[in-house]
């Protein structure tokens, strides 16, 4: 039984990891920092502080808290730029999500900095969807931790008892991702899991543990959720 549906962002919502790779690549090589496509990949679910601090490291290297913020800030500027012309989003993803909100209370659970959420989801008419979002500034811990799919929760269930309707359980969210960090994430806070090959092979997301596998979100709409993981 679903009764909200929390969507990961990068990679779900918006096509941008390669975007993502490409501005932290511009941002590191003036440090000497190295960074391979591979590189990137193995490090999905972190935030950017995080993901900075681990490339240093793998260059043998330290950075200081002061160019870390610079280093953060610098991306997010990189990239906005990148998204400045057309807002790569998913096909269908817009749709999904706008006939899911008439159903379901939503909510963004990620590792993204908020300013780069709110941003794209301003551009994509999306704002007022989501009843929570939950971003790498308000959990202390990255993916696959739980704690970020926990925050949301709470933070809907705050709204719920505002309004006087009954409490959510974590099994009543259905929590929609790109990677295996995130799937892990999910299943460790006890919700449902909707993975999408749009990052990474159907094995892998398998292997995490999702209980369904789509290779888009394009042809999803409420009756395909009810169908899928059932009614309300």
């Amino acid at each position: 039984m679903i009764r909200a549906i929390l969507f990961d962002f990068n990679g779900v919502i918006i096509d941008d990891e390669p975007l993502q790779l490409k501005a932290y690549q511009e941002i590191l090589q003036p440090e000497g920092v190295a960074l391979t496509e591979p590189d990137y990949y193995d490090c999905l679910g972190m935030d950017d502080a995080t993901f900075v601090r681990a490339a240093f490291a793998r260059a043998g290297r330290e950075v200081n808290e002061e160019q870390l913020h610079a280093l953060v800030d610098r991306k997010t500027e990189k990239h906005r730029e990148l998204i400045e012309g057309e807002l790569p989003l998913f096909p269908g993803v817009v749709t999904f999500i706008k006939s899911a909100a008439r159903v379901w209370q939503l909510g963004v659970v990620s590792m993204a900095r908020r300013v780069e959420i709110d941003h794209v989801l301003g551009r994509a008419g999306l704002a007022g969807a989501f009843a929570a979002i939950v971003s790498a500034e308000d959990v202390a811990a990255c993916k696959p931790d739980p704690a970020c799919n926990l925050r949301t929760l709470e933070l809907l269930n705050g709204r719920r008892r505002a309004d006087g309707q009954p409490q959510l359980a974590a099994a009543d969210c259905l929590v929609v991702e790109d990677s295996p960090p995130g799937v892990e994430s999910a299943r460790a806070a006890g919700m449902r899991t909707l993975g999408v090959t749009n990052t990474v092979a159907e094995e892998k997301l398998r292997a995490a543990g999702a209980d369904v596998v789509t290779a888009s979100l394009f042809d999803w709409t409420p009756d395909a959720v009810y169908h899928v993981f059932g009614k309300r």
